[in-house]
C-alpha cells in the first residue's frame, strides 16, 4: 500500500521559515505528482505545490508563489517544501499526497494522502 509520512509542521511567527517533508513508500507506479494541499478552518481545501515525479515540472498557488519552494531529495520519493516569508493565511493543516493523475490544483482528490500536520503562523 501507497503510504506518505510528513513531517515539519509546527508554529512560527509571520516572516518566519518551516520545511516540510514527505516521503513516500510502497509505490507502484512510477509515473506521479507529489506535494501537498491544505485545509484552514472555515475555507476551501487548497492545492499548494506539488511536482512531477517523471520530468520535475513543478506548480505553484498563487497564493505561494514566490514564497514557497518545492524540491525531492536524491534519495527516491521524498519531496520538501520549503516555506519563507510566512503570512498568517499560510495557517492551515497541510497534507502531503501523490497523484498519479498530476491534478496538482486539486490534490486534495487523490485518494493517496498522509495524515496532515498542523502549520501555524502568528501575526
Amino acid at each position: 500500500d501507497v503510504q506518505l509520512q510528513a513531517s515539519g509542521g509546527g508554529s512560527v511567527e509571520a516572516g518566519g521559515s518551516l520545511r516540510l517533508s514527505c516521503a513516500a513508500s510502497g509505490l507502484t507506479f512510477e509515473d506521479y505528482a507529489i506535494g501537498w494541499f491544505r485545509q484552514a478552518p472555515g475555507k476551501e481545501r487548497e492545492g499548494v505545490s506539488c511536482i512531477s515525479s517523471t520530468d520535475g515540472t513543478t506548480y505553484y498557488a498563487d497564493s505561494v508563489k514566490g514564497r514557497f519552494t518545492i524540491s525531492t531529495a536524491s534519495s527516491a520519493n521524498t519531496v520538501y517544501l520549503q516555506m519563507d516569508s510566512m503570512k498568517s493565511e499560510d495557517t492551515a493543516v497541510y497534507y502531503c499526497a501523490l497523484d498519479p493523475f498530476h491534478r496538482c490544483r486539486a490534490l486534495y482528490r487523490s485518494d493517496y494522502r498522509g495524515p496532515g500536520t498542523q502549520v501555524t503562523v502568528s501575526s
